[in-house]
């Protein structure tokens, strides 16, 4: 799933993985364009064929595209003298567009006063099977077989087309998997129509409607045919003319080698109103970019992993790889906490020398979001300020002597009359300076204001339940005034979390913290920057010249960022080949499985290094 609603289509090169791969693994790679394989999997499969006959079915995720395989199988299947059949099983399968109409509208939100920019609504839980009729599934199940002869290909693709009710039905099962990026992409070319749908329509609920159902439908689909090992074959279809295709043993030997080692995830990059230029400029971004507002560097439902395998560059949906190494990536006992997600984001947000802060707002917390949008666990945040300018400023909270109710009635006016508020008088703020770690749970009214650049860490949640409550009557982008959510922002604000309170060590709302010295060892220090019992991530600090032990004892996961110093390597204990190296501002993830490790210094200035894990006893922690 995704709220990545439009990214800049900038494939940053530079984050490549290189876990040993045999030579086994690589040799049974495909790629060359889709031609080529389209050729190599006909040949793979052709004693089949021209001895019973085969049944092949193509699944995939959301925007998958099949077509041009198809064209090209239809080709090879005339020079091998096969007969071919094509059947596309959404038509054969699914209810009308209207039935499926009936079944998701409802839940989403289409009344603009409580959801002005029509993004919002509820989760959809019944999968593809519930978006099919009844009568035309049966249907399907026996006219199916009944295609299979010798010397006949049988190819059927769709959305859906390998839930278990069908996976008896193939003699072979194939998986197309995209990137979240080049998801979204196609979805704004208007390259995609959601399940139900003939035609594309407008474009903010063609992606609201896949995140409340497309998506998740594929997601859950895609979980279940890794968990039970179902799969043959493996695709990636970020180009749907170079198509890259595997076994799918071999893909999972891939991510069994990628675990191994510390990795680093590809990032996307966003245009925003108050973006500024500090990131496009280090990331050496393309220039006609006007911003980098946000840089998801380590959002998990938004990135991928680049993984070289000889010739070949993989760019792997990040959670497949989540799906198929949880354990070893993220440890048992998280995977049956948070059902399988990756439960911490990571992104940049870069306001250096823009036009202004960030809109002032706050985000919902775990019973709302399962009572109103069916989601699972809250929308806690963090900022670690990293990059800051003259009069940078983070604000937390409101004021001690602030109005609430007169906040209120400003928000208000700002949004339906277009008068000014004046923030500053309601909403607290820290003096920004490198290093100042602040924490976010579900409710705080905050801002990352003009001139800095922060890394924001985040809770599970993977929708975007941000509740702009003044955004200074800035227009967007098209000239339009960016429409505000005051009455959810109103709904979920903590008027309670104050200037004495969150600085206040004897307060259970205490989230502006200093730090506290944890560990040491020969030459490093390691502070907690940020704990509290409402968030269930441990913000850490770690401060040293030459190297830094660790150890993540196979039970949690380490994200690593280098927020001070040029470069540093990330190197296992016991196998000093598995080692990954990290510039200014980049991040890594440190599997669980990964054991004692070294962070090496590869320059001489001192290192500081931001490092977040799952807090001691989260397991107990609410959703």
């Amino acid at each position: 799933m995704s709220f990545m609603y439009n990214p800049f289509p900038f494939h940053d090169p530079k984050p490549v993985n290189r876990p040993e791969l045999s030579e086994k693994t690589i040799e049974s790679i495909t790629g060359g364009g889709t031609q080529v394989v389209a050729k190599k999997f006909i040949t793979a499969i052709a004693d089949k064929v021209r001895r019973e006959g085969a049944i092949v079915a193509f699944d995939g995720y959301t925007t998958a595209k099949w077509d041009l395989m198809v064209s090209l199988l239809a080709r090879e299947c005339n020079i091998f003298d096969f007969n071919i059949e094509f059947v596309d099983s959404a038509s054969r399968t699914f209810k009308s567009g209207e039935e499926i109409d009936s079944i998701i509208d409802p839940l989403l939100i289409w009344d603009k006063k409580i959801d002005p920019t029509l993004l919002y609504g509820k989760v959809y839980h019944g999968g593809y099977i519930g978006l099919m009729d009844p009568e035309k599934v049966e249907t399907f199940k026996k006219e199916i077989p009944a295609l299979k002869a010798p010397g006949t290909l049988v190819v059927v693709y769709g959305y859906g087309c390998l839930i278990k009710e069908f996976r008896p039905l193939y003699d072979v099962r194939c998986w197309f998997d995209i990137t979240p990026m080049n998801s979204m992409l196609r979805i704004r070319a208007g390259e995609y129509a959601n399940i139900g749908k003939k035609h594309t329509g407008i474009i903010n609920r063609t992606i609201r409607r896949c995140y409340y159902c497309d998506f998740e439908n594929a997601v859950q689909l895609r979980k279940e045919l890794f968990d039970t090992g179902q799969l043959d074959w493996y695709f990636l279809d970020n180009d749907r003319a170079k198509l890259q295709m595997m076994p799918f043993g071999t893909f999972a030997d891939i991510c069994a080698a990628l675990v191994k080692y510390p990795f680093r995830a590809k990032p996307c990059y966003l245009e925003g109103v108050w973006g500024g230029s500090y990131m496009t400029k280090l990331r050496h971004l393309p220039k006609k970019m006007r911003n980098a507002a946000w840089v998801f560097d380590f959002i998990p439902m938004e990135v991928s992993v680049l993984v070289e395998a000889g010739e070949e560059k993989l760019d792997i949906n990040y959670c497949s790889f989540v799906h198929k190494e949880g354990i070893r990536l993220m440890g048992e006992t998280c995977v049956k906490k948070y059902k399988g997600y990756f439960p911490i984001r990571f992104n940049w947000d870069d306001s250096y020398h823009s036009t202004g802060n960030m809109s002032i707002q706050c985000h919902s917390g775990g019973k709302f979001n399962v009572e109103n949008y069916n989601e699972f666990g809250r929308q806690d945040e963090s900022y670690y300020v990293v990059i800051t300018g003259h009069e940078a400023k983070t604000f937390i909270g409101f004021r001690d002597d602030a109005d609430i109710p007169a906040f209120f009635r400003e928000i208000e006016a700002a949004d339906t009359e277009h008068k000014e508020c004046d923030y500053m008088k309601y909403v607290s703020y820290e003096e920004s300076k490198p290093g100042l770690q602040v924490m976010l749970p579900a409710g705080t009214i905050h801002s990352s204001g003009r001139n800095q650049v922060i890394l924001e860490i985040g809770s599970l949640t993977i929708g975007s339940y941000t509740y702009k409550m003044y955004d200074y009557l800035r227009l967007d982008f098209d000239g339009k005034q960016r429409p505000i959510h005051t009455h959810l922002g109103e709904l979920n604000v903590r008027q309670d979390r104050r200037y004495s309170e969150i600085h206040n060590p004897e307060s259970p709302e205490y989230i502006v913290q200093k730090p506290r010295l944890d560990a040491e060892g020969d030459g490093w220090k390691e502070y907690i920057l940020g704990e509290n019992p409402q968030m269930y991530i441990s913000l850490r600090r770690l401060e040293f010249d030459v190297r830094c032990e660790q150890d993540t004892r196979g039970e949690k996961f380490h994200v690593l960022t280098l927020v001070d110093g040029d470069h540093i390597r990330i190197r296992s204990e016991e196998y000093p080949e598995r080692f990954f190296d990290l510039d200014f501002m980049e991040i890594a993830c440190v599997p669980a499985s990964f054991g004692k490790y070294v962070i090496e210094n590869l320059g001489k200035e001192p290192i500081r290094v931001h490092k977040t894990c799952l807090r001691d006893g989260y397991e107990y922690d609410p959703a």
